[in-house]
Formats: structure tokens, sequence, C-alpha cells
């Protein structure tokens, strides 16, 4: 199973079309998967129509190949805090996309990886599904990174920028702690580019996809 993955849009529509470009041809393939990995609003100027590319592409491949998960933006707005395009205020035709986001899952588990907006609780090892809370699915923060006590499986998550989990300001690409953590906010509102990460099931390997080809990712090294 080949499974590709994105996260944080942040309503920017152009920069996640790039990223679609790299994968779309390939999800027609039965074996193919594409996940999201939440924050498709706010920040940017196109919510809404980020928002419908994905039912677009959920509705021509199935929401089975095409899943999305829930963010702590979208949860802000489901909770009515903000509206969907980070304004007070919601917008005539606005419930349709709140109904979405209100089906959306917290977490979805592939092979040995367990893909989520911000993280899992660590501390729960192998209960992790029964003892990580709503809030830290969404909102876990800091970034946690380096081997998880008692569970044998890789998180992949978003949520916090790259540049900031890894210390470097110019770093947007895909950070591999070396040991349990993948993260893939590249702060599409700083770099301009939606990093993409493809998980390879069978394999338990994990690459980085993007016009330049295809490469395993290794960790993150500062030097």
């Amino acid at each position: 199973m080949r499974i590709y993955c994105m996260s944080d849009m942040h309503g920017h529509l152009k920069e996640f079309e790039d990223a679609l470009s790299l994968v779309t041809d390939s999800l027609s393939d039965s074996d193919t998967y594409l996940i999201l990995l939440g924050d498709y609003i706010h920040m940017g100027p196109q919510s809404r129509e980020v928002i419908d590319r994905i039912i677009e592409l959920q509705d021509k491949y199935g929401s089975d190949h095409v899943t999305a998960i829930l963010g702590n933006h979208e949860e802000s707005c489901i909770m009515g805090l903000t509206g969907v395009d980070d304004s007070d205020d919601l917008k005539a035709g606005d419930e349709k996309y709140i109904s979405w986001m209100r089906g959306l899952p917290r977490y979805i588990t592939r092979g040995n990886t367990i893909f989520t907006h911000a993280g899992i609780d660590e501390e729960a090892g192998d209960w992790w599904q029964v003892g990580t809370s709503d809030h830290i699915f969404t909102s876990k923060y800091p970034a946690q990174t380096g081997e998880i006590p008692d569970l044998d499986m890789k998180v992949v998550a978003g949520h916090i920028g790259t540049a900031s989990i890894s210390g470097d300001p110019s770093f947007h690409g895909i950070f591999y702690d070396g040991a349990s953590h993948y993260y893939i906010d590249g702060t599409v509102t700083e770099s301009g580019q939606i990093p993409v990460l493809m998980v390879d099931t069978s394999e338990d390997r994990y690459y980085s996809v993007s016009s330049d080809g295809i490469k395993e990712v290794k960790a993150y090294d500062k030097h």
C-alpha cells in the first residue's frame, strides 16, 4: 500500500494544487491512498476552495481513498470560535463546510503508521487510542520526538512547522527524528510549499515526493 499525505494547506489553493499534481495520477490505483492531516482553512485567502477541492477528490476517488483528518483550525470553526475564512462571521453556504468538518476523524491508522494532525498521548503507549484526549489529537504542543515507549508504531503529523521543530528557520521540508515521528507542516505561508510524504506500508519506508523525484526521508541533521 502506498499512502501520500500532506498537511496544513491553510487556504492556499495554488500550493495545494502544486502538491496534488505530484500524486493525483496515482490515485486511481487500488493500492494508493491520500491522507490529508488537517488545517485546510485560515491564514490563506481560499479556505472554501481548498475544502471544495478535497470534496471533489473524495467524490472522484472515494472517501476511503482520500481521507481528510480534523485539524485544530477546523475544530475552532466547528466550535463557533471562528468562521471558515478566519473572520468572526459565517457566510451564506458555510454550513455545508462545517457539516463536512464535523464528520472528519481525529486519526487514522494504516500499517505501522498513525496519521493525525498534532500527535498522540505517548505516555499511554499501546493504549494510545483510548488514552489520547481529543485536544491532543488536534492541538498537541510542543512537538514530541524520540522513541515512543511501549508502542512499535510511527506517527505522522502536521500542526507545528518543521522550521520550528528543527530549530532551522530556513527548513520547511519533512522532519524525521530518526525514531518514531515524521512531521510534515512546511509552513506554507512562509515557504510557499506543501511537503508530500509517501508511506510504503509493505516495506515500512517513508519517502519525500517532489518535482525532483522520490527520496527516502532520512533523520534530520542540523549540520
